[in-house]
């Protein structure tokens, strides 16, 4: 697996082209046969595979992203209060909570899309919130994001969904891109079916060519908008599979938000619950499980009786009925 998620950094000349297929050497001779395109002096905008080293003298540089004391309201309505929140490097974290809880919206936050009320968003040591718009288009090629549904170019093949973001960041020819594409492709076990269109595709093979995408520049951070929504259980293992393996294939850092705790616990590295828009709970899955915190226990064990209410709020049922003495 590491291998087919070949790095895409820009290497020079022959001391580059030997150390590109240095790290994936195997991978790398069957796909770039003499003669072929190499990174090297390829036109690859700067910084855009790039990775800088952690600010070692910083005490948060063990964590890629931190929110601290961040509060997020809609007009009037508190969405978010005092959000804390670390993720640590090179792991897998979950987020996790009922519909509506806030989740997505942290998303949004750590990748630019809002900006806090108050408090700060950090992601590599950088404030997102306070970024230029050119530095944030900048941060935001570090990133990969694979939306709920997909969001694939209906209009687009599979292969050229995938080329999408190589093309709009990058200026490397199209022989290489090809081989990327086909590399990111392999990973995923869609190799075979590039030329596809999505409508041919079914839902986990879609969610799959979306997660190609998303890794499509060796993102340092990658974040999961409900990956698991609307798949069969096969996708949805195989999904979760792929998740922890490009994850550690590529030393990156993930951020899931999803509502499945089987799969989730099985793969993350820890969990931060939210309700109601602040963090109710956090820890290892395994910490977790035996939790003896009510929401916990309800959301972990799918128990219909908790904290959370199977009825909605109304006003007592005799009374719609109209079986209450009249006044």
């Amino acid at each position: 697996m590491q291998a087919a998620f070949a790095s895409s950094r820009s290497a020079n000349g022959v001391a580059g082209k030997r150390a590109y297929a240095g790290i994936f050497d195997e991978e790398l001779r069957r796909v770039l046969p003499q003669g072929r395109p190499v990174p090297g002096e390829t036109g690859l905008q700067s910084g855009a595979f790039s990775r800088p080293s952690p600010v070692t003298n910083d005490p948060s540089a063990d964590h890629l992203v931190e929110l601290r004391d961040v509060e997020f309201r809609y007009e009037e309505r508190a969405v978010l209060t005092g959000i804390n929140m670390r993720v640590p490097r090179r792991k897998v974290v979950a987020i996790m909570g009922l519909s509506g809880s806030g989740k997505t919206t942290i998303l949004r936050l750590i990748g630019g899309q809002l900006r806090p009320t108050r408090g700060s968003v950090l992601v590599d040591g950088q404030a997102i919130h306070e970024l230029s718009h050119a530095a944030l288009y900048r941060a935001r090629r570090r990133m990969g994001m694979l939306f709920q549904f997909g969001a694939l170019f209906t209009d687009l093949s599979v292969f050229e969904n995938v080329a999408f973001p190589l093309r709009e960041h990058t200026r490397l020819p199209e022989s290489m891109i090809r081989d990327l594409v086909l590399l990111k492709l392999n990973a995923v076990g869609l190799r075979g079916a590039a030329e596809l269109i999505p409508a041919a595709l079914s839902g986990g093979m879609a969610r799959r060519v979306a997660l190609a995408r998303a890794v499509a520049l060796d993102p340092m951070l990658i974040m999961y908008d409900e990956p698991f929504t609307g798949l069969d259980p096969i996708s949805t293992g195989v999904i979760a599979n792929l998740i922890r393996r490009l994850n550690d294939a590529l030393g990156a850092t993930s951020i899931v938000v999803t509502h499945d705790v089987t799969e989730s616990f099985k793969i993350v590295d820890y969990v931060y619950f939210v309700s109601a828009g602040v963090v109710v709970a956090e820890g290892t899955p395994d910490s977790l499980r035996d939790s003896d915190k009510a929401f916990v226990k309800q959301f972990v064990r799918g128990e219909t009786d908790g904290p959370v209410p199977f009825h909605y709020p109304a006003p007592g049922y005799s009374r719609d009925l109209d079986l209450e003495p009249h006044k």
